[in-house]
């Protein structure tokens, strides 16, 4: 529909997207130079708020004191923005107050690294959320009172609550379907399922899943099916369910681009979207084809970064590392829920869960057999060497009894050497007598 370009000259890539909560009507889009060693001194760290109807100039500019990575509108209230700054500190914006924004955590209780994304709580204030960083931490915050921290957990997956252990996050997700769990993808390619309500910060990590090789770079769960799970990172997009925690229940194949983004679409349960960083868009519809996306289309030229749906599921708006933010409108048949579809996603869904399940178990079964026959084999080791060691102490009694009847045969030959020249003088005494 539109192309909304970075106004300014210097190369800044589009980091983040926000829809405006009450109909398609504006998006705000967080630029930022995310390969700061080659960022120049001079470079513009405004982000703005467009228009979808007007491309060519930014309905606002929002001012922060460092870059901004995330941008979000809160949904009870489209006046009020959060956005996360490289330098650790977030900011909250009141459109109707100009640019500038009204209030800021301070740089010393906010992150250490840039917090790639915050989320707005679904609190009866309407000013809660929370933010997680790659200093291995997620801070809660009420806009309200922004001098320190509300609450803070430590990714340490050691259960330590050590600092210097925790795993940077790269990304989080929240469902307010269920608001006492939330959910960190990590630099490592870890996603971590956490409870906000645990008694300890050692109860708070629940489980750890192994996804990636590398960062994940999008995590969310279904819309219909919350306990189905999306991530993106590396080569390959993936989908998981809570129940099984080795291994992903389906996965497209390994591409040759490296992906970016990915999000489900808010109104089909079957339907996702992923980003790559050679320009192109894939379509995926699970109820189609599951092998392959039903469509793959070419935004642009440059390295798409990411990637978000509105929610009526008719547009979605993709941001390019070269700052440029791509409005696309969807067919219908990609927002309109088909029929059966949701019995068919979730038909899919378990059955591959069960799949999981079965293999996970035949899994343990063989490294407990593997267990059982490492135990087998140090016992047939030790009986051996109980038996070598025997049959070595009876060569040794062997040998030591024949070394013992040498000494013993030897003496009495010397004895009867001596008897023998003993008896030898008498005579010869005897014939010189004589």
């Amino acid at each position: 529909i539109n192309v909304f370009r970075d106004p300014n000259e210097g190369q800044r890539t589009a980091a983040h997207v926000s829809w405006f909560p009450d109909g398609a009507r504006k998006l705000a889009v967080a630029y930022c130079n995310l390969d700061f060693q080659r960022s120049e001194v001079d470079t513009c760290i405004d982000s703005y708020i467009w228009d979808i109807e007007n491309p060519n100039k930014p309905e606002l500019t929002l001012k922060p004191v460092s870059p901004l990575v995330c941008v979000e509108y809160n949904p009870k209230d489209p006046h009020i923005l959060i956005g996360s700054q490289y330098n650790g500190q977030l900011a909250v914006w009141d459109t109707r107050k100009g640019s500038q924004p009204v209030d800021l955590t301070p740089i010393e209780l906010s992150h250490r690294d840039p917090p790639f994304k915050v989320i707005w709580l679904s609190s009866k204030t309407g000013t809660e959320c929370f933010s997680a960083a790659t200093d291995g931490r997620v801070l809660w915050w009420d806009i309200r009172k922004m001098g320190e921290p509300t609450e803070s957990l430590i990714l340490d997956l050691t259960k330590k609550n050590d600092v210097n252990s925790a795993q940077g996050a790269s990304v989080l997700e929240w469902e307010s379907t269920i608001p006492t769990k939330f959910m960190v993808g990590t630099e490592y390619g870890n996603i971590v399922s956490c409870n906000r309500k645990a008694k300890t910060p050692q109860d708070k990590i629940v489980t750890t899943f192994s996804g990636h090789i590398g960062p994940v770079y999008a995590l969310q769960r279904n819309p219909f099916f919350t306990k189905n799970f999306l991530t993106v990172g590396d080569w390959t997009a993936r989908i998981w369910s809570e129940d099984v925690r080795d291994s992903a229940i389906m996965w497209t194949r390994y591409h040759s681009a490296y992906l970016s983004d990915g999000a489900w679409s808010p109104t089909r349960p079957g339907v996702f979207f992923t980003t790559k960083i050679d320009g192109s868009m894939d379509v995926w519809d699970l109820v189609f084809k599951q092998s392959d996306p039903v469509l793959r289309l070419q935004v642009c030229d440059e390295p798409l970064h990411c990637l978000r749906m509105q929610e009526s599921g008719r547009f979605l708006a993709v941001g390019s590392s070269h700052g440029t933010t791509t409005m696309l409108e969807l067919n219908s048949s990609l927002y309109n829920l088909q029929r059966n579809e949701k019995h068919i996603v979730s038909s899919m869904f378990e059955r591959e869960t069960r799949r999981e399940k079965i293999l996970e178990a035949r899994q343990r079964e063989i490294k407990l057999k593997e267990k059982l026959g490492q135990v087998q084999d140090e016992e047939d080791d030790t009986q051996q060497q109980s038996a070598d060691d025997l049959v070595a102490q009876a060569e040794k009694d062997f040998n030591d009894a024949i070394e013992i009847s040498k000494q013993f045969v030897q003496e009495k030959q010397l004895e009867y050497e001596r008897e023998l020249a003993s008896d030898t003088d008498i005579v010869s005494e005897e014939t010189e007598e004589m």
